[in-house]
């Protein structure tokens, strides 16, 4: 992967449809380690990101981190179709192979 500097938030869109390699997200540890498939994907309308596993609380202390959001798309290679979703949007979806179903995003707080 990448050791370079980690970024909250970056121009958007994305040079050539593509997440830059030094754009971080908060990310769930379970789909991090593979444990769990991505289920959910978060562009908030501040431009950062969030990426969890749908079924745990990524709240909970120690159950999500800050990451390159190149290595979540090393354990789930769908993700990167998701680099041109605009902010305030929420992709879902069902498991593995599914279709992420692309949404406007709803009661997000970012006060």
């Amino acid at each position: 992967m990448t050791d370079e500097e980690i970024f909250q938030r970056l121009p958007f869109p994305y040079e050539g449809g593509r997440f830059p390699s030094n754009l971080g997200a908060f990310v769930q540890r379970t789909v991090l380690a593979g444990e769990l498939p991505a289920r959910e994907v978060v562009h908030t309308p501040d431009g950062s990101w969030a990426i969890g596993d749908g079924v745990s609380d990524p709240n909970l202390p120690g159950a999500s981190e800050i990451a390159h959001i190149a290595h979540a798309v090393a354990m789930n290679s769908s993700i990167a179709d998701l680099a041109t979703m605009p902010p305030g949007h929420i992709a879902e979806r069902s498991g593995p192979g599914g279709p992420w179903e692309i949404k406007v995003l709803v009661g997000w707080d970012d006060d």
